[in-house]
């Protein structure tokens, strides 16, 4: 038996989880700090010869969690699913999640703890810091730059070369032709600032 913890229970969890067993893990260990059926951190936290994955759509939660677990001596791993394209030069931290459908194209770096969603696109040379979140059908032309806890939201498009500041909302449906500065939250065709812009870490999925 090929085990593995997925650290969060919620509907992005049972995402994971379908990854995790087309990467042929065969028993699934859900663990979630709420009030639930599941085990918590705190009971698992000894068992550290079982590797972990992470379940979490929130940029922020997902970040202190990962820092807990790291602490604790687990192993941290990422999971691509086999229909994900990834191009042998592309380099993935630890506690990423590669969706269905996805595209990595050559040269492209991507961080820790990364979700990068269902059909999601990332072109040639772009660089995806740590704990961002690509949702679904967002396509990344080459050399994009995405700061930390940065969320990019469903279908949105972002031209070559665009560098996006850390802890950034990027509206679902967007057209982002201009950089875009730390912790400001855009929307539109093409995007545009918000008021009001204070972002705690981007969204969930």
């Amino acid at each position: 038996m090929k085990e593995l913890y997925i650290y969060g229970a919620s509907g992005h969890g049972l995402v994971v989880a379908d990854i995790a067993r087309a990467c042929g893990y065969d028993d699934i260990i859900f663990v979630d700090d709420g009030e639930n059926k599941y085990p918590s951190f705190e009971e698992i936290k000894r068992a550290n010869e079982i590797p972990i994955a992470f379940g979490v759509g929130s940029n922020a939660i997902r970040a202190k969690l990962f820092e807990k677990v790291l602490t604790s001596g687990f192993e941290i791993v990422s999971l691509i699913h086999p229909t994900a394209i990834i191009s042998p030069s592309v380099t993935i931290g630890k506690g990423t999640v590669v969706m269905p459908n996805v595209v990595v194209n050559a040269k492209a770096v991507i961080g820790d703890g990364v979700i990068l969603n269902t059909s999601c696109v990332v072109e040639h040379e772009c660089v995806i810091e740590n704990f961002v979140h690509i949702s679904p059908k967002v396509v990344l032309a080459g050399d994009v730059k995405v700061g930390e806890l940065t969320h990019i939201g469903i279908g949105s498009n972002v031209i070559q070369g665009i560098i996006i500041g850390k802890n950034v909302i990027v509206g679902g449906g967007s057209m982002v032709i201009r950089n875009i500065d730390d912790n400001q939250k855009v929307v539109g065709v093409p995007a545009r600032l918000l008021p009001s812009t204070s972002n705690k870490g981007g969204e969930g999925k």
